[in-house]
């Protein structure tokens, strides 16, 4: 994070640099992904008319001013302020375009899931461990991602095969200060396998490559998908203990979507856990809320579902989704295993999901595009539930 710093810290500078200088630079009319007068361009995005569209690194923003003008729905995130205001200052009132200050990732756990993201040459300026997983929830499922990558520099350095950040020099336009900024400039395969690990899928890498002799650098397109149905896993891969073999999952969805936390073993579930000797089904789902969530409800406001009966390891797992469909309070962070709660979109669910916690989902709404292990589903009827 101190490396991404120093560099948001360069692009300060760059951009403080051309506020006094003022280049007179013309609106977009060809599209390039980081060497002018090359292809693909801006066919490689597709019709964007109507979509939610997230430019990551947006500079001055002209590529997002074009796509706009096209008809989308537009935020372009920059970390530097200098840059954020160069923006502001060519498009104050731009119809469809918002302009964001703020750190990429920060952004994008925060924001409601996009239907596309870009990033022309600024995604490698971040740790793509740190970027990533915040990146393939903030798309929706079925949505893509398009960024254009350095592979080769202006004096034939080729990418790395670590995943590590190196120093590349920034050069200050008209001038001849040159800045170190580190990037990670990575093989395609590298690329690749960690899109894959984070849940995405590589669908094309286009080699871009600098025409003039002497010149050295080459980009690469990468073209991704995230795939239409949510993943789920195990949080370990050790059984539950016997003694935690029955528990709740507790639904809570309201206009912004479903209330779902991250566990700090990466996966994304719902408020739940045990059901202590004693306690009804709705009981322990208004207890668990309470204790996981500070949220609190009452057992007239729940729905007991049915029960989910499946088998991991040697132990039968009882599950029993309860649906609450009121209810008072924020969610707040109350347990150190659970993150922030935030409320997602039925059709933009994050990854990988619990599997208690996507089998408790798709009980609830079977039209839910979720891939789980299978369990067994009995749902009570309205006198059965308690």
């Amino acid at each position: 994070m101190d490396i991404e710093r120093q560099t948001a810290g360069v692009w300060t500078t760059y951009g403080a640099h051309q506020l006094t200088v003022c280049p007179d630079l013309p609106e977009i009319e060809r599209w390039d992904w980081g060497i002018t007068d090359t292809g693909p361009g801006i066919e490689a995005l597709g019709d964007v008319t109507g979509l939610r569209v997230l430019d990551l690194g947006s500079g001055l923003g002209r590529h997002a001013a074009r796509l706009a003008a096209l008809g989308a729905e537009v935020t372009a995130v920059d970390a530097s302020p200098t840059q954020h205001e160069r923006a502001l200052t060519r498009y104050p009132h731009t119809r469809g375009l918002h302009f964001i200050c703020a750190d990429a990732v920060a952004h994008l756990q925060e924001a409601a899931p996009y239907d596309l993201i870009y990033s022309i040459n600024g995604l490698p300026y971040l740790d793509p461990n740190r970027l990533l997983p915040a990146l393939a929830n903030a798309i929706k499922p079925g949505g893509r991602l398009l960024f254009s990558a350095l592979h080769t520099n202006s004096a034939g350095a080729g990418p790395s095969t670590a995943v590590a950040p190196r120093s590349e020099d920034l050069r200050l336009p008209g001038t001849t200060q040159k800045h170190p900024v580190h990037m990670w400039v990575l093989t395609p395969q590298l690329w690749e396998d960690l899109l894959i690990e984070h849940g995405l899928t590589l669908e094309k890498a286009t080699a871009i490559d600098e025409p003039q002799p002497g010149n050295q650098a080459s980009y690469r397109l990468y073209e991704v998908r995230r795939p239409q149905r949510v993943p789920s896993r195990q949080r370990t891969s050790t059984p539950p203990p016997p003694r935690a073999f029955v528990g709740v999952g507790v639904i809570m969805h309201g206009p912004d979507g479903v209330l779902l936390g991250q566990h700090r073993r990466g996966t994304f579930e719902l408020p739940g856990g045990s059901v202590e000797p004693g306690e009804t089904f709705a009981e322990a789902a208004v207890r668990e809320l309470y204790e996981e969530a500070g949220i609190v409800a009452d057992v007239a406001d729940t729905v007991v579902l049915g029960t989910l009966l499946a088998r991991v390891g040697d132990i039968v797992r009882v599950t029993v989704p309860v649906l609450v469909t009121r209810w008072s309070g924020v969610p707040l962070q109350c347990e150190e295993t659970i993150g922030a709660w935030k409320f997602w979109p039925r059709d933009a669910l994050p990854q990988p999901l619990f599997v208690p916690s996507a089998q408790c989902l798709t009980a609830w709404d079977p039209t839910l595009r979720i891939d789980h292990a299978p369990a067994g589903f009995l749902a009570y009827k309205a006198a059965d539930r308690a």
